[in-house]
């Protein structure tokens, strides 16, 4: 009878060929505001976590802060399973292949599981080492810790709903996700000091709360993706049908997921160099950085949303093979990233004072992240131009590319001019600033004369 009913649920979904058919511009539109509209409540979520992360102490701001590149060993496997299986259902769907569709959604929701336990496993051993190479020792160890051992126990939740949504994404549907996070936000806002302070029959858990908040609004949200995703006829008896792994569909999603993995996994890395440069400069440079960040977020969530409408669009009409459309789909991404970007730069330009105010009254903490937050603000068009362009390259089936150019942003350059400016040319943190604007904008470019040429030998 259950899935009797899931099968008469939205009867026309795989018949509705509106990415390859109806106006760019209202596509980009309807998936892209969604997604910006969620995301902003995201970052806000986290902007939560900081807020009362400072009220704990300025170490437990910096072991927030400190917990990003180990974080980055769930959202590596997230985003990439998600981008990378959004960009094959989009290209199945495209070809009108519901059958297929149908299969290899089963065989998603299985690597989702199979990566998530690989997750778990690799934080929880691997996390102690990462911090006290980070320079975190005794008390400032044990915080952090005791932030990210909840959260690794948690990573299942997280995996599924990258993974169910980008079943969503696929068929431009990005509005659930939307509403999952902005109710996450709101439930986070209770949560957060609920499981700090204890009360209501909870003891205080201290910095420990923190994570365990976010885990819940994970586990919650978990199961309304997952609720909307089996409204679809993605989702069918049919589906349930290939849960067990099969190698040639498993491989066909690592062709598209690990290549994505990897550019995430380079992100991660390329948080652990910054912060190993900064954290010469002490605990206030790495609490600084860890809240400017939250801040820059903020500015970029449009992007986001247009990174988001590039891969859907150009996913389904490369299937459809609309070449034209693609295209077009790609100019009109380029142009609105550039314009939300700007406006987005000076917008963060004239608030950043009083946003960083909000999150501490450490003077010293203020003061670096302003610094940092105007070297930022001529880095978002280079942003904008980077994402929309690596988007597209994986919307096409052409995922190699992000891992090379990954390399070479996060890694590779980063790593020779951090060392120059700040060793050799004693530019002092300035020299770390000046380097991200550097190697950005040296990428973007790069990557924008790539995939116009990839692109036009598709029309051509």
């Amino acid at each position: 009878m259950f899935f009797a009913i899931l099968n008469k649920i939205n009867n026309q979904l795989m018949n509705d060929h509106s990415l390859t058919e109806a106006p760019i511009k209202s596509l980009i539109k309807k998936i892209a505001t969604p997604v910006a509209i969620g995301f902003f409540f995201n970052t806000m979520f986290n902007v939560v976590d900081t807020y009362f992360g400072g009220q704990i102490s300025t170490q437990a701001l910096a072991a927030l802060s400190l917990s990003f590149p180990v974080f980055f060993l769930i959202v590596i496997f997230d985003s990439g399973t998600s981008t990378g299986t959004t960009a094959l259902l989009a290209n199945i769907i495209g070809e009108k292949d519901t059958p297929k569709a149908q299969k290899y959604v089963g065989q998603v929701l299985s690597f989702g599981i199979i990566i998530s336990v690989v997750t778990t496993v690799l934080g929880l051993l691997l996390a102690p080492s990462i911090f006290r190479l980070l320079g975190a020792e005794g008390e400032y160890l044990s915080i952090a810790l005791s932030y990210m051992n909840v959260i690794f126990w948690g990573s299942v939740f997280f995996m599924m709903i990258s993974v169910t949504n980008s079943i969503l994404q696929a068929i431009g549907k990005t509005a659930p996700y939307r509403n999952f996070l902005i109710a996450g936000f709101l439930l986070n806002c209770i949560l957060d000091p609920w499981f700090l302070y204890g009360g209501f029959g909870l003891p205080a858990m201290g910095f420990q709360g923190i994570a365990l908040a976010t885990v819940v609004v994970q586990f919650l949200g978990c199961i309304y993706i997952f609720s909307e995703a089996v409204k679809t006829r993605l989702i069918t008896k049919e589906t349930f049908k290939h849960l067990m792994p099969q190698w040639k569909a498993m491989k066909e999603i690592l062709s598209q997921a690990l290549p994505a993995s990897i550019n995430m996994a380079t992100i991660g890395v390329g948080i652990f160099v910054i912060t190993y440069f900064i954290s010469e400069f002490g605990q206030d440079a790495v609490a600084a950085y860890g809240i400017a960040t939250r801040i820059e977020q903020i500015s970029l969530l449009p992007t986001i949303g247009i990174t988001i409408a590039a891969l859907s669009i150009i996913g389904q009409n490369n299937g459809a093979k609309k070449y034209s459309r693609v295209q077009e789909a790609y100019r009109l991404c380029l142009k609105y990233g550039i314009i939300a970007m700007a406006i987005g730069a000076v917008v963060m330009f004239m608030v950043r004072k009083p946003l960083m105010a909000f999150f501490t009254e450490n003077e010293k903490v203020q003061a670096i992240g302003n610094h940092y937050l105007v070297f930022a603000c001529f880095t978002f068009i280079a942003y904008a131009l980077l994402f929309v362009s690596v988007s597209a390259l994986q919307g096409i089936k052409r995922p190699m590319y992000a891992i090379w150019i990954g390399l070479y942003r996060q890694i590779v350059a980063p790593s020779i001019v951090f060392y120059a400016l700040v060793k050799i040319f004693h530019l002092g943190i300035d020299g770390i600033w000046w380097g991200v604007l550097g190697v950005t904008w040296s990428a973007a470019i790069i990557t924008v004369i790539y995939a116009k040429s990839v692109l036009r030998k598709k029309v051509a």
